[in-house]
């Protein structure tokens, strides 16, 4: 007798492949341990594009939030206030997520956030629409610097994103989305095929980040990870593979 269909057994879908195939059992030697260079610990940027300094974390007058306050508070916050952000709190946000606070030579950093083996294999992209003193447009966050440098000004770019985010039209109406690409062979260069693994434990670390600091600045967050791979690599001219959109967030003031 047949079994009935609730009881067919499924057959092992990609997700359980991952998991299985990422197992330490599997990681065989690791590039580090092959004796080969490590990759750059941050992808050099464009010197044909415009910098755009950013007020130092040091001297940014922030009010402060009490952290049972913050954790209590956090919501997914969706409807924004018409208001821009300051530069000093994109650039407080933006080291709360990824701030640099000791460089090892070309080694390792040391960042506001935890990271496996301290391989902090992100860069942060930003969708700006409300950012006082910043023309809407894509920058590119240079954390080891602490600046920004404008990577794309279409006037398309927006509603591009939120077509590629299943049209998500809170996007549109953020002060600035938070999109941030993973550099795998930063994190598998030290931990093989496990390092994918630990690329997504990451993103979670750096968004929770966000969420907890924009409490103290009066702004709302909502992650996203519904997005069309394809479309949002392309929008930001990255491969896909060597380097590729890993996890979204949209801030704005709240309303």
């Amino acid at each position: 007798m047949a079994r009935p269909a609730e009881e067919t057994p499924r057959r092992p879908g990609a997700g359980r492949e991952f998991l299985e195939r990422t197992k330490y059992i599997y990681i065989g030697k690791s590039d580090q341990q092959r004796g080969l260079p490590q990759p750059p610990i941050e992808l050099p940027p464009d010197p044909g594009l415009p910098f755009f300094d950013l007020p130092r974390p040091e001297i940014l007058e922030i009010p402060p939030v009490d952290l049972r306050t913050a954790i209590e508070q956090r919501r997914s916050v969706r409807a924004y206030a018409r208001t821009p952000l300051s530069r000093e709190e994109l650039s407080f946000l933006l080291w709360c997520t990824q701030g640099v606070q000791q460089v090892s030579g070309t080694f390792w950093t040391m960042r506001t956030v935890p990271s496996a083996g301290a391989r902090h294999a992100f860069e942060t992209y930003l969708l700006v629409n409300a950012v006082s003193g910043l023309d809407p447009g894509l920058y590119r966050y240079l954390a080891l610097s602490h600046r920004l440098q404008l990577a794309d000004q279409d006037p398309t770019l927006a509603h591009r994103i939120t077509a590629a985010c299943f049209d998500q039209q809170f996007i549109l109406r953020s002060g600035v989305t938070f999109i941030w690409t993973a550099v795998p062979y930063r994190m598998t260069w030290r931990y093989g095929e496990r390092g994918y693994r630990d690329l997504h434990l990451d993103a979670g670390h750096v968004c929770q980040n966000l969420y907890l600091a924009a409490e103290a600045v009066g702004c709302g967050v909502c992650a996203i990870a519904a997005f069309e791979d394809d479309m949002m690599n392309a929008i930001l001219g990255i491969d896909g593979s060597d380097q590729f959109v890993i996890y979204l967030a949209t801030t704005g003031k709240k309303a």
